[in-house]
C-alpha cells in the first residue's frame, strides 16, 4: 500500500485486528498486505493504480446476503469459496466491516482462539 487512501485502509485494518489473538501481517508474493491467523488467510488488501482493495472470508450465506446490497462484490478468483471486496466505487462503512473482519478472523482462527475472543466479548 503506497497512496494515502490505501495507508489509511491498512491502518483500519490493523486497528480491527490489533485485539484479536495470534494475527500475522505479511506480504504476499503478489504485493498484498494479508492478514492471517494460524496460517489461514481472512483479510487481504491491494493497491492497483492508488486505488486500495480490501477483501474478506466469509460464508456462502453471507457472501450472498451482503452482494445484495451496495457496497460488496464477490472477489475475483476465490469469491467461489465465499470471499467478498468492498466495491472500490463505494464509500466503506467501516462499522460494518469492524464486524465482517471480526466474523472472517472467526471463521479462519481454530477453535481455541474462537472461544477465547468470544468469552472475552
Amino acid at each position: 500500500m503506497k497512496s494515502k487512501q490505501g495507508l489509511d485502509m491498512l491502518e483500519r485494518v490493523r486497528g480491527i485486528c490489533r485485539p484479536l489473538p495470534e494475527v500475522e501481517e505479511i506480504v504476499d508474493g503478489f504485493g498484498h498486505n494479508v492478514m492471517k491467523v494460524r496460517g489461514k488467510t481472512f483479510v487481504m488488501m491491494g493497491e492497483n493504480e492508488g486505488v486500495p482493495s480490501l477483501s474478506f472470508k466469509s460464508t456462502k450465506e453471507e457472501q450472498f446476503l451482503l452482494l445484495q446490497q451496495e457496497g460488496y462484490v464477490k472477489t475475483p478468483y476465490i469469491g467461489h469459496h465465499g470471499w467478498v471486496s468492498v466495491d472500490k466505487s463505494s464509500v466503506p462503512d467501516w462499522d460494518e466491516l469492524a464486524v465482517l473482519i471480526k466474523e472472517a478472523y472467526l471463521l479462519a482462527a481454530p477453535k481455541r482462539l474462537v472461544k477465547q475472543v468470544i468469552e472475552g466479548a
